[in-house]
C-alpha cells in the first residue's frame, strides 16, 4: 500500500485554515500536518495546536518565531520606515516570507509532498507565500484552497458547522484577522462595504478616541543605526519582542491611531491597528532630521522617492518616510 501523501499546512486556527485542514483530506487525499508560527498572534499557541488536532491534522508544530520576526523583519524594516501605501506600519507582509521559510523547513522534515496557506485570490499575501516557497522549494507544491474552492465565507461558515470544526467566527462576524506582535489587519464581512463604517467589534487592539483616558502617554525611545535599544531607559537586547509587545500593549488603553485604508487594488479595504509599531515609526520619523542634519535628509529622502517608485512598479510595500512638521527647511 503507498504511503498517504503529506501537506504542511501554515495553521493560524481562523475559520479559512481550520477548514482547509479537511478541505485538504477530503478533496485532495492529504495527511495535514498544521504549522503554526507563533509571532505573537495569539497568548494561548497550545489551543492553536489542539484545535489543529481536534479538526483532523495528524501532526500539529508550533514554532516560537517572535524574536526572529522582531529582529530579523520588524526592525530593518523600521529602519527603512517602510510604510503600506505611506499609512501603515507593515506587519502581515513582512510575516508571510519568515512563515514560508518555516513550511518548507518542517515540509522537508516530514517528507510532505506539498505546503499550504490560507490567502484569497485577492490581495498580495498568496504571492508572498508562492513565490516565497518556489524561491526556497521548488519541489514542493503549493497549494492555496481558500483561492481554489467555491466557497464564500458563509459557505466556509456553514462547512464548518456541518463538519463539527471549531471556528472563531459567526455568520454575525464573519471578519478575516490576521495580527502578529508588530500589527493587526481585519478584512471580509460589512468591511467589503465602503459605505458602512467599520462596527467598534472590530477593534481589539485599540480603544474608542471617545473612550480614551484624559491622561496624556509619554514612551521614551533610543535609536542606534535606525533601531529602537532602549524603551523607557531599559535595553531591548534580548528581550526585543517582549518591550514591543508592551509598547503595543500600553497605547492599548490610550489614544492609539486607528486606520481604515483604501488599498488601490480589488477594492480591498481593511481595518488596521499597529499600536507598538506605529509610536515606534513616530519616534523614528521625528529623530531622523534631528540626527542626520538637513543635507543628508534631503538625500535620505531622494533615495526613498527613486526607490518607492521603482519598487511601486513591481507592486512592493514601500512608501517615504512622512515630513516632520516644524524642522526648518522642511
Amino acid at each position: 500500500m503507498s504511503k498517504p501523501k503529506r501537506c504542511v499546512l501554515a495553521y493560524s486556527g481562523g475559520l479559512d485554515t481550520s477548514v482547509s485542514i479537511r478541505w485538504l483530506q477530503e478533496r485532495l487525499g492529504y495527511e495535514v500536518i498544521t504549522c503554526t508560527a507563533d509571532i505573537g498572534e495569539t497568548k494561548n499557541i497550545e489551543e492553536v495546536t489542539d484545535r489543529a488536532l481536534r479538526t483532523g491534522a495528524v501532526a500539529a508544530y508550533s514554532i516560537d518565531a517572535r524574536r526572529l520576526f522582531i529582529e530579523e523583519f520588524c526592525f530593518p524594516s523600521l529602519a527603512a520606515s517602510a510604510m503600506y501605501e505611506g499609512a501603515y506600519p507593515l506587519a502581515t507582509a513582512l510575516a508571510r516570507p519568515l512563515i514560508a521559510k518555516i513550511l518548507v523547513d518542517v515540509a522537508r522534515d516530514e517528507g510532505a509532498e506539498a505546503v499550504a496557506h490560507g490567502c484569497t485570490g485577492k490581495g498580495n499575501d498568496q504571492v508572498r507565500f508562492d513565490v516565497a516557497t518556489a524561491a526556497l522549494a521548488p519541489e514542493l507544491e503549493v497549494i492555496a484552497p481558500v483561492r481554489d474552492w467555491d466557497m464564500g465565507r458563509p459557505q466556509e461558515i456553514e462547512f464548518a458547522r456541518e463538519h463539527g470544526i471549531e471556528v472563531p467566527v459567526t455568520q454575525e462576524s464573519p471578519y478575516s484577522v490576521d495580527a502578529n506582535i508588530w500589527g493587526r489587519s481585519i478584512e471580509a464581512g460589512p468591511l467589503e462595504d465602503p459605505w458602512r463604517e467599520p462596527a467598534e467589534d472590530v477593534y481589539a487592539w485599540t480603544v474608542d478616541p471617545r473612550q480614551a483616558p484624559d491622561e496624556g502617554l509619554v514612551i521614551s525611545l533610543a535609536f542606534e543605526h535606525g533601531i529602537p535599544v532602549t524603551l523607557d531607559g531599559e535595553r531591548l537586547t534580548g528581550d526585543a519582542d517582549g518591550k514591543v509587545g508592551h509598547v503595543g500593549e500600553v497605547r492599548q488603553g490610550s489614544l492609539a491611531r486607528r486606520m481604515v485604508l483604501a488599498e488601490d487594488h480589488l477594492a480591498l479595504r481593511p481595518v488596521l491597528g499597529a499600536p507598538g509599531a506605529d509610536a515606534t515609526l513616530q519616534r523614528a520619523a521625528q529623530a531622523i532630521p534631528v540626527a542626520i542634519g538637513m543635507a543628508s535628509l534631503q538625500f535620505f529622502q531622494h533615495r526613498h522617492r527613486a526607490h518607492a517608485g521603482t519598487a511601486g512598479e513591481q507592486r512592493q510595500d514601500v512608501a517615504l518616510p512622512q515630513p516632520v512638521q516644524g524642522i526648518d527647511g522642511l
